[in-house]
């Protein structure tokens, strides 16, 4: 891409995910993320208004009065972008493709960070590692991601979302909230996740698109896989054929729901053709409460 071009999307996409980053999270960025680091400092007697939930029952028990735990925020949260970039992210069939919407959503979580002093970090993965920029604060840093997002190029084009959260918890040894952003076309990543979750505040953001899961009757239609390369003619005037690809789609949302609950990490999907900014501050404003 060249040099001016690149520039403009980049300003377009700064333009457009700073004031999306303020309309998604609405001053409640601190409580939407339960992993900020929190160190205990002392407990003191308790006062009207003071959440219940800090009350330190065993001293309360030994001094018959309630008191409270007291915690100081630790200074900075780290907020690791484990982005999807394998070949099916090139797919867009109903909206827009999906990897210009990943890029929308990863430059809206990055500058809500930088404006709260937090550091960012990204891990672009396909069936391997393709990039791993440390996390630092700034808005050249922020730039500099949206640029990658942009015109980042992979070397694979399979997925593994296994590999990239074993390579976040070897690289990030401090807890950080880690956002998943991938179609999660992939089943192999369980028991990676369910590990990784008990480090690391885990949130899982699916997008995907229609066509994926339903087809119209369109008649004999050539497919190509855009991770494996390989075409296939399907004859989607046969019902037989649609209700096999539902099926299939059925059974995999219902395998990813339980793969999220078992791992105990906040998720939500987000469709190409509609807006994802209500179904993100659905999950923040969740997460708040």
């Amino acid at each position: 891409m060249e040099t001016t071009e690149l520039l403009k999307k980049v300003r377009k996409i700064e333009i457009k995910t700073r004031g999306l980053s303020k309309q998604i999270f609405s001053g409640h960025y601190n409580s939407a993320f339960k992993g900020r680091g929190m160190a205990f400092t002392e407990v003191r007697e308790y006062q009207f208004g003071d959440d219940i939930r800090s009350i330190d029952w065993n001293v309360t028990a030994r001094f018959n009065h309630p008191y409270v735990k007291v915690f100081d925020e630790e200074r900075e949260l780290t907020v690791m972008l484990l982005i999807d970039v394998s070949g099916s992210n090139e797919f867009g069939a109903t909206g827009r493709v999906k990897e210009s919407v990943v890029a929308e959503i990863a430059g809206v979580l990055a500058f809500s960070a930088i404006s709260n002093n937090d550091k960012v970090g990204v891990i672009f993965f396909s069936d391997q590692i393709e990039k791993f920029i440390p996390p630092k604060k700034g808005t050249t840093h922020i730039l500099r991601i949206i640029r990658e997002l942009i015109d980042f190029r992979p070397k694979h084009r399979g997925t593994d979302i296994s590999e990239a959260l074993k390579y976040l918890r070897n690289v990030i040894k401090k807890r950080s909230v880690a956002f998943v952003i991938s179609d999660f076309n992939d089943k192999n990543f369980t028991e990676a996740l369910d590990i990784v979750s008990r480090k690391h505040d885990v949130v899982c953001l699916r997008v995907f698109d229609l066509r994926e899961q339903e087809i119209p009757a369109m008649g004999l239609v050539k497919f190509k896989d855009p991770e494996t390369g390989q075409s296939v003619w399907i004859d989607t005037s046969n019902k037989m054929v649609r209700k096999n690809l539902a099926d299939w789609n059925q059974h995999h949302e219902q395998f990813l729901k339980g793969a999220f609950a078992r791992a105990r990490v906040d998720h939500v999907a987000m469709s190409t053709d509609r807006d994802y900014v209500p179904p993100l501050m659905n999950l923040f404003k969740k997460r708040s409460n």
